[in-house]
């Protein structure tokens, strides 16, 4: 599910869709920036696919997803946005950050978590 998540959100923002277009514009961030963070989003979602085969790769995955929804709540608190309109990326970012903590234990044998 978190990778469909951020497989949609990346598509939408590579692809130009009103939404990330108007919403980088608000943020003033630049458009180049949108299709960058489109990648980056496309590029966590297919490592967490990857990782359904090759288990390895769920950990990078979901640290750049992680990563990449930190940049977004900060972006949302920086323009003072709603905690409605920060809700989902707030949401996503602490799932992608317990899943990259729960296969890094794992990877490293911590016990306890």
């Amino acid at each position: 599910m978190l990778a469909l998540m951020f497989l949609i959100a990346g598509f939408g923002k590579v692809t130009g869709s009103k939404m990330h277009v108007e919403g980088f514009k608000q943020w003033r961030l630049l458009q180049w920036f949108r299709v960058v963070t489109g990648i980056v989003e496309i590029i966590g979602a297919a490592a967490l696919i990857i990782g359904y085969w090759e288990s390895s790769w769920v950990a990078a995955g979901a640290l750049l997803l992680g990563l990449t929804a930190i940049g977004g709540v900060l972006t949302h608190i920086r323009v003072r946005d709603s905690f409605k309109q920060t809700f989902m990326i707030l949401v996503l970012g602490i799932i992608s950050i317990f899943v990259f903590l729960l296969r890094y234990s794992e990877l490293f044998n911590f016990p306890g978590f």
